[in-house]
């Protein structure tokens, strides 16, 4: 059973900055594309930031300069470090992966549970 759970959510004053981590665990034959994604309530979930195999990046135009995804493809995990912060980057962050499970012969779409995201004096 293929899992994802993020951690490193939080409450963070503007300007400040917070780290996000999204663990994939199971049986795991590769890992294609990690994002991260995030929805703010009464919005639709929109993609922040993507990381390939092979490390290329993609981001929305609203964070960068700010934000930079990473991954360690040792440990299946990719991170987000959010720098200057403002409250519009308010949501619920969520990691999605392109997953080919072991013993399986195509790759599936996993998404984490989501982790809240506030940003707030």
């Amino acid at each position: 059973q293929v899992q994802l759970v993020e951690s490193g959510g939080g409450l963070v004053q503007p300007g400040g900055s917070l780290r996000l981590s999204c663990a994939a665990s199971g049986s795991i034959f590769s890992i294609n594309i990690m994002a991260w994604y995030r929805q703010a309530p009464g919005k639709q979930r929109e993609l922040v930031a993507s990381i390939s195999s092979g490390g290329s990046t993609n981001y929305a135009d609203s964070v960068k300069g700010r934000f930079t995804i990473s991954r360690d493809n040792a440990k299946n995990t990719v991170y987000l470090q959010m720098n200057s912060l403002s409250p519009e980057d308010t949501a619920v962050y969520y990691c999605n992966a392109d997953i080919h499970p072991g013993g399986s012969y195509r790759y599936y779409d996993y998404w984490g549970q989501g982790t809240q995201v506030t940003v707030s004096s």
